[in-house]
């Protein structure tokens, strides 16, 4: 019995067939199969193929050092600094450099990086992160022991979903997303087996979240799930909205009456180029509306060393703040954080110079700020370069760029390329990106990837290339989609 068991499976114990259902039905746009496609391409190049362009230029994932971004000086400072303390002989590097990581390392067993710390983070690095949400939120009181280092962003949205997700049939828990969304959000629903309850912004009114829709995708679900927890991501990812304060307090008012735990992913808190925009963050203006919501809305937000001005994506630390969890749920969230032991070290010590940065009065300020304001200057230029080409060509609408480091242009793709792509058993827009890929070598992701409205067709592309390179980038994108709709209109 079991070698025809084995016989059938051709030997293997975990086939497609005995995998986890769950696993399977996870998509990851933004590394999906475009993603592998612009590899093969790029190999292929590599080996001596030609193709219409010399080189695949990747605008599909906010990696800001690959795309050429250089390190903020003072946090690899400090990071090496933690990572080989010899170093604190030597004379290139500034005291208040030396002074943080000291500080850092005493906090660490045996004064060692390479040590676990305890689950939640290294204690001084919690209260450097409680300090630095207190003063970004003008005074608004954060307690130390509600935050929790992370494996970047992500890790933290997987755990708090973790402990959210339970039920079966119609009392499965329901999870409110935006969309677009960040794919993360569906993949972690899809994996944890809970319903992801689509709330759409609104495309017309530049990504704005508007709270009819949000009751409308609320009273939709509750027949077929439990709606628990509403995500929002803020400034938005793919979309580059900044939500203002007003739209703010009426999804805290609605989480509050409908008894929702709030979500707020802001890793991009730092990335606001539109001068009339400013990021207001979700606890700040809970707090504003008075201890009756301050001290019952379940919030977690988060922060990440990835984004922002400094685009540590590899370091992986982020954090989280959770407020007005159940005490005895905590001890649950701390028990699972545990398993994992601890977050890297070195993502640690990142996040901390992120919260901890120099200030006027030490010796690396100068140059700190330098490479700060250059970067988000530079940032905020491509943000308005990106919106001002893409809006020139005819059959593309690009919504102005606010923040985060993408744009999500709208693209009209004509009947005969829908009917094409439908052919091929592929989705419009990814046809459409594979196209520009096979042409010009430039990978972007298709809006699909991130859910649209129906007949509605997108792509998401960051904004972190060089100013140079970004110019190519659009022009090529522009000759591609005229002639596209040239090829596709003559066959009308």
């Amino acid at each position: 019995d079991q070698t025809s068991h084995l016989i059938c499976n051709g030997g293997k114990t975990l086939t497609m067939d005995t995998l986890n259902p769950q696993v399977k039905a996870v998509e990851y746009a933004v590394r999906g199969p475009i993603v592998i496609k612009a590899g093969e391409i790029e190999k292929y190049l590599e080996e001596g193929g030609t193709k219409p362009f010399s080189e695949v230029i990747k605008a599909n994932i906010g990696d800001a050092h690959a795309m050429g971004q250089q390190p903020i000086t003072f946090l690899r400072q400090v990071v090496a600094l933690c990572t080989f303390p010899e170093l604190m002989d030597s004379p290139s590097f500034p005291e208040d450099a030396k002074w943080r990581a000291r500080r850092i390392l005493q906090g660490c067993g045996g004064h060692s990086l390479g040590s676990y710390s305890a689950s939640p983070g290294v204690e001084c690095i919690r209260k450097d992160i409680a300090a630095y949400i207190e003063q970004r939120d003008e005074g608004v009181p954060s307690d130390w022991e509600n935050i929790y280092l992370t494996t970047g962003a992500s890790d933290g949205i997987m755990t708090i979903l973790r402990l959210l997700v339970s039920g079966k049939d119609s009392s499965r828990t329901g999870v409110m997303i935006p969309i677009p969304q960040y794919p993360l959000y569906s993949a972690a629903i899809s994996e944890m087996d809970a319903v992801q309850v689509n709330y759409y912004l609104d495309e017309d009114n530049c990504w704005a979240l508007d709270i009819n829709e949000l009751y409308r995708a609320y009273q939709a679900a509750k027949l077929h799930c439990q709606p628990k927890v509403i995500c929002i991501i803020n400034p938005g990812n793919p979309t580059g909205q900044v939500q203002s304060k007003k739209c703010i307090e009426e999804v805290l008012h609605f989480a509050y009456e409908e008894n929702l735990f709030v979500m707020s992913d802001e890793v991009y808190q730092d990335n606001v180029y539109t001068p009339d925009c400013q990021f207001h963050s979700f606890k700040k203006v809970l707090y504003e509306m008075g201890p009756e919501y301050f001290n019952s809305v379940e919030l977690a937000s988060f922060h990440s060393t990835s984004k922002g001005y400094t685009g540590e994506c590899g370091f992986r630390g982020g954090y989280m703040e959770v407020i007005n969890m159940d005490p005895e749920v905590k001890a649950q969230l701390v028990k699972l954080l545990s398993v994992r032991l601890c977050p890297p070290l070195a993502g640690q010590a990142a996040m901390d110079v992120i919260v901890n940065p120099p200030q006027p009065d030490e010796h690396s300020y100068k140059q700190f700020h330098q490479e700060k304001s250059s970067v988000l200057g530079a940032l905020a230029d491509k943000a308005k370069l990106t919106e001002q080409i893409l809006n020139a060509v005819p059959g593309i609408k690009c919504n102005p760029v606010q923040g985060a480091m993408y744009a999500f242009p709208r693209i009209f793709i004509p009947p005969k390329a829908v009917e094409e792509a439908k052919a091929l058993g592929m989705q419009p827009d990814m046809f459409y990106c594979l196209r520009l890929l096979e042409e010009t070598g430039i990978c972007v992701v298709p809006g699909s990837g991130f859910g649209q409205k129906d007949g509605t067709y997108h792509f998401r592309m960051t904004i972190l290339p060089s100013i140079e390179k970004l110019k190519v980038l659009l022009g090529k994108v522009r000759d591609f989609h005229i002639s596209f709709l040239k090829e596709y209109s003559a066959l009308e």
